[in-house]
């Protein structure tokens, strides 16, 4: 477990004036991109990558790389919140939405619950309703670059509405289940649900 990840009093080096309505409570926000990560970062070749759903479908799909970034993308301007307090305003990313990928398979009406997994072997579970309705994407750009490997690239889950720990880097695919399964730090002591707006950081958080 990494100390500096888990680590409540964590400071970016600039801090802004933000806009209330924008900056969840607790929050501060930030000019930089401060890099966290639970263990190495991993630097998978693109010839060696792909995106998996599978679980509760009729049929799990898969994508190489080429087939992948072939899919329809679209640019998103977000605003991301840090369980470790730092906001950063108008991060702009593009990449395929989650409903994009969803149409391809077949869900099982049983399934209710996504669990994201990536390469090193960190995972992350959140409700599917999270996901869908344009409320998630998998990105491959930041900033008008190629995603670099320190915040997740090739590719990493991107979830605004939830704290950053549920935007898994490096992800690699989406798990169906009919119940939830926790994931890395879930299982660790953070907050299942992860809610920035509710303060949603640790076990015992208030979860509506």
């Amino acid at each position: 477990m990494s100390e500096k990840f888990l680590s409540r009093g964590f400071l970016g080096k600039h801090r802004l004036g933000g806009t209330p309505d924008r900056v969840p409570p607790g929050q501060y926000v930030t000019s930089d991109f401060p890099i966290l990560s639970a263990g190495p970062t991993p630097r998978t070749r693109l010839d060696q990558w792909s995106f998996e759903i599978n679980g509760l479908v009729n049929m799990p799909v898969r994508w190489s790389w080429d087939e992948f970034i072939k899919l329809p993308s679209q640019q998103y301007t977000v605003d991301i919140h840090c369980v470790t307090k730092w906001t950063k305003l108008d991060t702009l990313w593009e990449g395929v939405s989650v409903d994009t990928l969803i149409a391809a398979v077949d869900i099982d009406p049983q399934a209710q619950y996504v669990l994201a997994f990536c390469d090193g072997g960190y995972s992350t579970n959140m409700p599917l309703l999270e996901l869908t309705g344009g409320k998630a994407f998998i990105a491959y750009r930041y900033q008008d670059a190629p995603l670099p490997a320190e915040h997740g690239g090739p590719a990493r889950l991107v979830v605004p509405a939830l704290y950053f720990w549920k935007s898994a880097k490096w992800v690699r695919g989406l798990t169906f289940f009919e119940k939830d399964q926790p994931g890395f730090w879930e299982t660790l002591g953070y907050n299942n649900h992860g809610d920035p707006w509710k303060e949603e950081r640790y076990y015992g958080d208030r979860t509506d």
